[in-house]
């Protein structure tokens, strides 16, 4: 039989993959330096990483359908991930710790905040008829925040939790019917984990489907 072209094994796939570390003459010491010396590089290279792996590690099941990627400059089809679940359609939003907020508590205990806002402001119309100019993302803009926790413990990690479980905006200027619509744009959260993050999304793709918009509360 003739190898796939488009799916070829996977010793031939790995053969023509030439490292970037190639492609530019560079050494991965030279690259750890650049990476050390421009926070912003690094924050951006931490955040496509994490996307990588948060598809490899929690979104590659058999049941998930449609998995894609939304252009990152697409307005109208935003999320990190896409994809069909049980005859419903999901996006995820994966966002990174701020390694500038994170706090050692001790015993392995952790806290820090995230930024879970747009790339840039766009008007928002509401139902009300009003209209502004934000960054915030709204509630039901997407279904689940998956935050990667990798800043806590050098390891691996990812807290997901339901859209219309995370905190809203506090912004004076806007209403109280906007700020009741609009999601905060900066986020707490610790390890160990509390609710509303759990570490395993499946728990909650079942909640939404089966007609649940929030994570019960531990009692």
């Amino acid at each position: 039989m003739e190898p796939d072209a488009v799916n070829p094994p996977a010793s031939s796939a790995a053969k023509s993959i030439q490292s970037v570390l190639d492609r530019w003459g560079l050494t991965i010491d030279d690259l750890t330096k650049i990476v050390d010396a421009n926070p912003s590089l690094r924050g951006m290279m931490l955040g496509y990483a994490a996307e990588y792996v948060l598809r490899r590690r929690h979104f590659t099941d058999a049941r998930l359908t449609g998995i894609v990627k939304d252009d990152d400059h697409d307005r109208e089809r935003k999320g990190d991930l896409r994809f069909e679940y049980r005859g419903r359609s999901f996006r995820i939003e994966c966002k990174s710790l701020q390694s500038n907020s994170i706090k050692t508590l001790g015993e392995g205990n952790f806290k820090g905040t995230y930024q879970c806002d747009a790339s840039d402001r766009r008007p928002v119309t509401f139902d009300d008829g009003t209209t502004i100019e934000t960054t915030c993302l709204l509630v039901g803009e997407f279904d689940i925040v998956a935050v990667n926790l990798f800043g806590f413990t050098d390891e691996w990690r990812f807290a997901f939790a339901l859209n219309k479980d995370l905190p809203r905006s506090r912004f004076r200027k806007y209403t109280e019917y906007q700020r009741e619509r609009l999601l905060s744009t900066s986020m707490k959260i610790t390890w160990p984990i509390a609710w509303p993050y759990v570490l395993d999304p499946f728990p909650l793709l079942d909640l939404v489907v089966d007609g649940q918009i929030s994570l019960p509360k531990p009692v």
